[in-house]
C-alpha cells in the first residue's frame, strides 16, 4: 500500500508555486509581535537529556534546548501562514513531521531521530492515529511532542464551519485516545485543552473561524518557516539537496517534514548529519504548561 495523503495536491503546480512564497495573514485578527513579547511567549528551558552528556551515541547532533510555548500569549508562528515565528537564534531549527503515523516509515524516522538524540514533534493524523495506537505511544515514549493535525486530513477552508470543528475535534480525541486510552472530549463537543496544545492545518488552509476557537481553547497554530517539498515526489538525495539549500538561505526556523513520505524516511540520517557538520542546533518544542488532568498523569502507555 502506497502513501498518498500529501500535504499539497502532486501534480498541482500552480498550488504548490503558491505556496513556496511566504504567506502573510494579518487579516486573521493579530499583530505582529516583536523582541520582548516573543521572548515572553516562549521561554526557554535547561538542555535536554538528548546532550552530548548523556546521549549513547559519540558525536551525535543532540537536542540542544527545549522551548516553552506559550499558545495564549502568541498563539500562531510559522512565516509561511502568519507574520511571526518562534524566537530562534542563528542556526537553530525545529524539526516538525506531519501526517502520520505511518507503520512503513514511521519507525525509519524515529531510528533516524533517535540515532542522533534529536526530539521533533509529530503532527498526527486522528484516523491514522485510531488505526496504529501504538506507533502513537512509541512517538511520545522516545521523548517526541505528539500534536494535532485534524481526523481526515481535509482541507478545512472548504467545509461548513460545523464539519471542520468537527473534523479537528475528532484529530484530537482520536490522538488523546491512542496516547491515553481514552480521549478528553466526546468527538463532535467543543474539546478542552488537548495533551499537546499544538495544531496544524492540512495544507495550511485555515479560517478566521477555526483560528479564532483553536485561540480560545489555548492550542497554538503551528505554520512553517521552510519545508522539503516531500509531497513531490523525488529521490532521496534531491529532497537533501533543495532542503539545505533552503536552509542556507533562511539558516533558522520551524522545518516541515513528512514521516509517512519514504523519500523522506531515507533522506533523514543524511540531513541530520548535515546539521552536525554545519553546526546546526535542534530545539524541541513543548507546552508551556502541562494539563493536570488524570489522562495526562497516567503517561504514555
Amino acid at each position: 500500500m502506497s502513501y498518498r495523503c500529501t500535504h499539497y495536491p502532486i501534480g498541482n503546480t500552480e498550488r504548490n508555486a503558491k505556496y513556496e512564497r511566504p504567506r502573510m495573514s494579518p487579516g486573521f485578527g493579530f499583530t505582529k509581535a516583536l523582541g520582548t513579547l516573543a521572548a515572553l511567549a516562549f521561554t526557554s528551558m535547561a538542555w535536554t537529556a538528548a546532550q552530548a552528556a548523556d546521549c549513547p551515541y559519540q558525536d551525535a547532533l543532540g537536542t540542544s534546548r527545549v522551548l516553552r510555548v506559550d499558545a495564549a500569549t502568541f498563539p500562531r508562528v510559522g512565516l509561511k501562514s502568519f507574520p511571526q515565528t518562534l524566537p530562534l537564534a542563528d542556526r537553530e531549527v525545529v524539526l516538525t513531521f506531519d501526517d502520520g503515523p505511518w507503520r512503513g516509515t514511521t519507525p525509519k524516522v524515529l531510528a533516524a531521530l533517535g540515532r542522533e538524540c534529536v526530539l521533533a514533534t509529530f503532527f498526527l493524523i486522528g484516523k491514522s492515529a485510531a488505526a496504529q495506537p501504538e506507533l502513537v505511544r512509541r512517538i511520545a515514549a522516545a521523548g517526541h511532542t505528539v500534536a494535532h493535525h485534524t481526523w481526515s486530513h481535509p482541507n478545512i477552508k472548504q467545509m461548513k464551519p460545523e464539519a471542520a470543528t468537527a473534523d479537528i475535534d475528532r484529530g484530537i480525541a482520536a490522538v488523546e485516545k491512542a496516547l491515553h486510552g481514552a480521549a478528553t472530549a466526546t468527538p463532535g463537543i467543543a474539546m478542552s485543552t488537548p495533551t499537546t496544545p499544538f495544531f496544524r492545518y492540512p495544507y495550511f488552509e485555515m479560517t478566521p473561524a477555526t483560528l479564532d476557537l483553536l485561540q480560545k481553547r489555548g492550542i497554538a497554530v503551528f505554520g512553517a518557516d521552510l519545508w522539503a517539498s516531500d509531497w513531490e515526489p523525488m529521490k532521496p538525495a534531491q529532497q537533501l539537496k533543495l532542503l539545505t539549500e533552503r536552509l542556507q538561505i533562511a539558516r533558522k526556523g520551524i522545518i516541515l517534514l513528512h514521516d509517512p513520505k519514504a523519500q523522506t524516511a531515507a533522506m533523514l540520517p543524511a540531513f541530520l548529519r548535515y546539521l552536525r557538520h554545519n553546526h546546526y542546533r535542534v530545539v524541541h518544542l513543548v507546552p508551556a504548561a502541562a494539563p493536570t488532568s488524570a489522562a495526562t498523569s497516567q503517561g504514555p502507555k
